[in-house]
């Protein structure tokens, strides 16, 4: 077999020291291949966003070990982090953290301003991935112009320009109704079965985490149950679910 893409092995999360200290993960076990869709749920301080947070590398365990393609990143400077999750990771968040007076091609843009990509360039690619989202004609509104879920189709057509391998979606359908939510849901399928992209998603709503391949449970900082879904959306055309 062939080794999994994210593995967590007895990862273990602390904040602060003494008596303040809290315990956010506890020996935590995960493997995740490559093309997977997870779903990730647990009630309010299980410690779902932080196991989300290692992943993406904007925290570190305080004991224990990730793998990325089998790669130490517990090992890795800040710097080395930072290009890690520039090179393979995109983010999707319940607020869509769009740059309100600037146009949606322009959003999508960033993560390639950042990687120092010409001007030329960076267009050809923001419209290209607007146009995967089904937002092909809606480049140069702003997000003001633009509807809940077009937002965060922008969004996650920020997160896909730069072709990551993994996205890590936190509450993508959280601020959506039930019908734009079910629009976000089919978009991250099809970008997990047609693009072969890693999708890890954190939610606290059941049907949303239908759409997942697996479930990972958390309660109280560990993983107390890991089952798949055989339920209506997973194994469905995409034109079906919901």
């Amino acid at each position: 077999m062939s080794t999994p893409q994210i593995q967590l092995r007895a990862v273990s999360k602390t904040y602060g020291a003494g008596q303040a200290a809290l315990t956010a993960l506890q020996g935590l076990d995960i493997d995740v291949g490559a093309g997977e869709f997870v779903a990730i749920m647990g009630p309010s301080g299980s410690g779902k966003s932080t196991a989300m947070n290692i992943i993406g590398c904007l925290d570190t365990p305080t004991s224990g070990q990730y793998l990325f393609n089998g790669m130490h990143v517990e090992t890795l400077s800040r710097d080395q982090r930072a290009r890690l999750r520039r090179q393979y990771l995109g983010f999707v968040f319940q607020g869509f953290n769009l740059l309100a007076r600037t146009s949606a091609q322009e959003n999508v843009e960033l993560p390639l301003v950042y990687r120092g990509e010409r001007p030329a360039a960076r267009r050809v690619l923001a419209l290209r991935a607007l146009a995967s989202v089904g937002l092909a004609g809606w480049a140069q509104h702003t997000p003001a112009q633009l509807s809940g879920g077009q937002q965060q189709r922008v969004a996650i057509a920020r997160a896909i320009v730069t072709e990551p391998a993994v996205l890590l979606a936190d509450e993508p359908t959280g601020n959506l109704d039930s019908q734009r939510s079910r629009e976000i849901m089919d978009l991250l399928v099809r970008l997990n079965r047609e693009h072969g992209i890693t999708v890890l998603m954190v939610t606290h709503e059941p049907d949303m985490a239908s759409y997942a391949q697996r479930i990972l449970h958390f309660v109280d900082g560990k993983l107390m149950r890991d089952e798949s879904v055989p339920g209506p959306h997973a194994g469905k055309p995409i034109n079906e679910a919901g």
